[in-house]
């Protein structure tokens, strides 16, 4: 996702962008690691000095309320948070290096019977296990 302003971006989006907003909202977009509140709090203190780890969670449930980030949950309490992203995507959790990555899932081809009477208004699916790069170092 690319998005040449973020403060108007956020302004479309009802959010008014404050620095901390802006900048909360900037890691998320320019890495695409799946942060951490703490991940997020820890690489932006530095720049905020001000920056509470409260902040980071009032405005990441914001940023969920206006569908600008969505919270993946693979793991017990481990909350992690990405861009929103509307497009059909699983996420895969390695099991040693602890990276979360986007795996493409054309859901449409999915076949189960089971669902067929039911709603679906969101799906998400996750897999753990080892990455690649991984792999390769266990070989």
């Amino acid at each position: 996702m690319k998005i040449d302003n973020i403060d108007s971006y956020l302004r479309e989006k009802d959010v008014k962008p404050s620095y901390q907003r802006t900048k909360i909202f900037q890691y998320i977009l320019d890495n695409h690691n799946h942060p951490t509140v703490n991940q997020i709090y820890e690489a932006l203190t530095d720049k905020i000095p001000t920056l509470s780890k409260t902040t980071v969670y009032n405005t990441l449930n914001l940023f969920i309320e206006k569908k600008l980030v969505e919270i993946i949950t693979i793991e017990g309490n481990e909350a992690r948070y990405d861009i929103y992203n509307p497009n059909d995507h699983a996420h895969f959790k390695c099991q040693l290096c602890k990276n979360l990555f986007d795996i493409h899932l054309d859901f449409s081809k999915m076949s189960l019977k089971e669902l067929e009477d039911y709603k679906i208004n969101e799906q998400h699916i996750h897999f753990i296990g080892i990455c690649p790069e991984c792999a390769k170092k266990q070989i």
